[in-house]
C-alpha cells in the first residue's frame, strides 16, 4: 500500500510538472505576438511601415506603424539584413546571442519532459511483459505456520519429493506430477500452503497469478506463459504457483470476442509447456482456484493438472489450532474458552478467523 502511495503522488506530481510546463510554453508561444509570412514582412519593409525589429536567432520579432500589434516572421540570416533595416530607418535590436538563451533551455526542457511523459505511457503499457518472474529461495513460512491439513502435508511432500529425485523414483516407475489443483473458497491459506511447501522441500519458489498473464495486447499472455516455465526450468527444481488460475484456466470458448480467443490462446500455451515436461525437468505446478468445475477439461485431465486437493474451511479441531497461533504471545483473559469461541468461528474461513483474533 505504501509503495501505491508513493506512485500516485509521483504521478500527481508528473501532471502536475506537465500542467505547469504546458502552461508556461503556451504564454511564452503567444508573447511572440502574431506570425506573418516573410513576403509580407518584406511588403511592409518595402512600403516603409516597420517601426521597430528585434533579431533572435530564429525568428524577427517586429512592430508595424500604427499598429499596436506585435508580430514575428522567420529570420532569413542574409548577409546584408540588418544593414537594409538600418538603411530604411528602423529601429533595430539584435538578440541572436544570450537573449535566446532561456528559450534555448526551456525548448530542452520541454523536449525531455516530452520524451519522459512517452517513455513513461510506453512502460505503463508494456511493463507487465517486461517484468521479469521472481525466484525466491526461502519464502520464510514452514508448516508449522498452518494448522491442520496433515493428510495433504503428506500428499504434497510425497509429490516433491518426486520431483527431487526423479530417477530415483523412475527406476520404480512412478511418474513425476506435473500439476495440482488446490481448490476451495478463499482465505484458507491455499498461497501460504505452497510457499510453505517450497521451504520444506529446500525448492526455488516462483509465485505468480492469473491476471499476470492478461494484456491489453494479443500474444503478450501466451509469451508471459512461456517466459514463466523458462524460467522455472532455468532455477530447477522449482515449485510454480498460480494463483487465480480460473482467470486463465476457463474452459475455452472457441466462438467468443477478441479476449476468448486471447484466453485460448494463453490455455494452449500452458498445454504446450504442460506436455513439454519431461521426467528430469523438476518442475511442479500448483494452482489455486475457488471454481475448479469452471476449468478447461484440456487441463485437468491426466499428465497435467492430475491431482485436486480441496482446501475447505478449517475444521474444529483445525479452528483451535489456528486459535493459538493467530494468539501466540498474547495474554488471553481468563473469561475466554477456546473451544467455545473456536465453535463460534465454525463457517469462517481461516483469514476471517486471523482477523478476529487479531482486531483487538
Amino acid at each position: 500500500m505504501r509503495r501505491n502511495g508513493v506512485k500516485r503522488r509521483l504521478i500527481i506530481a508528473a501532471c502536475i510538472a506537465i500542467i505547469v510546463i504546458t502552461a508556461a510554453f503556451m504564454l511564452l508561444s503567444q508573447s511572440k505576438g502574431t506570425y506573418l509570412k516573410y513576403k509580407e514582412f518584406n511588403d511592409l519593409l518595402t512600403e516603409g511601415k516597420i517601426t521597430s525589429v528585434t533579431i533572435r536567432t530564429d525568428r524577427i520579432e517586429f512592430r508595424i506603424e500604427a499598429d499596436s500589434g506585435k508580430y514575428y516572421t522567420d529570420n532569413p540570416k542574409t548577409d546584408g539584413f540588418m544593414e537594409r533595416l538600418l538603411l530604411a530607418g528602423v529601429d533595430v535590436k539584435d538578440s541572436t546571442e544570450g537573449d535566446d538563451g532561456f528559450f534555448t533551455v526551456f525548448d530542452i526542457l520541454f523536449d525531455a519532459v516530452f520524451i519522459a511523459i512517452i517513455v513513461t505511457v510506453i512502460y505503463r503499457v508494456f511493463g507487465e511483459y517486461f517484468k521479469s518472474f521472481r525466484i525466491v529461495r526461502h519464502t520464510g513460512v514452514t508448516f508449522d505456520d498452518i494448522a491442520g491439513m496433515d493428510d495433504l502435508k503428506k500428499e504434497m511432500m510425497y509429490a516433491v519429493n518426486i520431483l527431487k529425485n526423479p530417477e530415483e523414483y523412475r527406476k520404480k516407475g512412478i511418474r513425476p506430477t506435473k500439476g495440482i489443483v488446490l481448490e476451495g473458497p478463499p482465505g484458507n491459506g491455499k498461497t501460504l500452503f505452497a510457499k510453505a511447501l517450497a521451504e520444506e522441500a529446500g525448492v526455488n519458489f516462483i509465485a505468480t497469478r492469473g491476471a499476470d498473464f492478461q494484456s491489453m495486447f494479443m500474444s503478450i499472455g501466451p509469451k508471459k506463459i512461456r517466459q514463466l516455465f523458462h524460467k522455472a526450468r532455468k532455477n530447477k527444481p522449482c515449485i510454480v504457483f498460480i494463483d487465480e488460475f480460473d482467470g486463465i484456466g476457463e474452459r475455452r470458448n472457441f466462438a467468443g470476442s477478441g479476449i476468448d480467443k486471447e484466453n485460448n490462446r494463453i490455455i494452449t500455451a500452458m498445454l504446450n509447456e504442460m506436455d513439454g515436461f519431461e521426467n528430469e525437468d523438476g518442475v511442479l505446478v500448483i494452482a489455486a482456484t475457488n471454481s475448479y468445475a469452471s476449468l478447461d477439461a484440456a487441463l485437468v485431465r491426466p499428465g497435467r493438472f492430475d491431482l485436486k486437493y480441496t482446501v475447505p474451511n478449517p475444521d474444529q479441531a483445525t479452528r483451535i489450532k489456528l486459535i493459538n497461533i493467530y494468539t501466540r504471545g498474547k495474554r488471553l483473559s481468563d473469561e475466554i474458552n477456546i473451544d467455545n469461541l473456536a465453535k463460534s468461528f465454525d463457517g469462517l474461513s481461516c483469514s476471517a478467523i486471523e482477523y478476529n483474533d487479531t482486531r483487538n
